[in-house]
Order: C-alpha cells, then sequence, then structure tokens
C-alpha cells in the first residue's frame, strides 16, 4: 500500500485514533547481512506524536486514549493508514490496533 504524502503542519487526529511516527526498521540482519529495500519487513514500533479526545461511549461522555503523546508502542503490522510528512513517516490508527507499550 502506498503511503499518503501529506503538505501540512499539524495532524490533529479525531476520536480514538492516534498518530503514530515509525521507528526505522532494520538496515541489517543479526547475522550482519545487510537487507535491501524491498525486503525489510514492515515497522510494528513507534512514538505516538499526536491523540484524539477519545471515542464517545453510548451516554455522550468521553473515554480519554490510554497512551499519551511521547509513549513508544507497538501496534498491529498492517493497521492505519500510512502517512509520509516531508522525510518523515507516520501512522493514523485507531486505539484498539496498538498491543502494547514498550521501554
Amino acid at each position: 500500500m502506498a503511503a499518503v504524502s501529506l503538505s501540512v503542519s499539524t495532524v490533529k487526529p479525531l476520536g480514538d485514533r492516534v498518530f503514530i511516527k515509525v521507528t526505522a526498521s532494520e538496515e541489517k540482519t543479526a547475522g550482519g547481512i545487510f537487507l535491501p529495500e524491498t525486503a525489510k519487513e514492515k515497522p510494528q514500533v513507534g512514538e505516538i506524536a499526536a491523540v484524539g479526545p477519545g471515542k464517545r461511549s453510548d451516554d455522550g461522555t468521553r473515554q480519554e486514549v490510554e497512551v499519551k503523546v511521547g509513549d513508544k508502542v507497538l501496534y498491529s503490522k498492517y493497521a492505519g493508514t500510512d502517512i509520509k510528512l516531508g522525510t518523515e513517516e507516520y501512522v493514523l490508527l485507531s486505539e484498539k490496533d496498538i498491543l502494547a507499550i514498550v521501554d
């Protein structure tokens, strides 16, 4: 899937969506073999850049998002929409697609 390229300065997610800055994937294997661009796996780790206000419940109240800006997270491999801002890569996805907060 191709990434969406945007020429904006800020992105503000809506609802329970989060905007994640993708961490670069490894350039070589543990054995020292350098990987070509086509052999690299899609990254699954990134840092939260922005969060939405939260999902609305049935009674109209907001359920806050559990993650915050700056958290490093592990997310589902093929979740969300890939977005490119300048040279930086991001992914916009729902909070439910985040699997864990990592250190």
